[in-house]
């Protein structure tokens, strides 16, 4: 079952507040930005945030999961709390990377 934009949309709802938030449709799915980093994972209307020793004490009773085939372990973020949601991708947007820009070469 692949994720609705309806379930994308209340994502970002839930997460007004953090920062600019965006989405972006990747291999059939979906990748949640905030502030030009991507911080969600959405497969199958499931939210996956990555296992960062910043979120082990907030996530400890979270449920984990494999967003596709051989990812590694991520957490499952429970949506309906929007606090908890923000706290959580909050603290993820501080330690993940902006990604880097891809150099175009130019051929003369």
């Amino acid at each position: 079952m692949a994720t609705s934009i309806d379930f994308i949309e209340y994502i970002c709802e839930q997460l007004n507040g953090v920062g600019t938030v965006r989405y972006r449709k990747m291999f059939g799915e979906y990748l949640v930005y905030v502030n030009d980093k991507p911080i969600l994972t959405v497969c199958n209307n499931t939210a996956y945030i990555k296992k960062f020793d910043e979120l082990a004490d907030l996530m400890q009773n979270a449920k984990t999961g494999l967003p596709y085939t051989n990812a590694k372990e991520h957490y499952i973020l429970d949506l309906d709390d929007a606090v908890f949601v923000r706290e959580a991708v909050s603290r993820a947007e501080k330690v993940i990377p902006l990604p880097k820009k891809k150099v175009t070469r130019h051929q003369s």
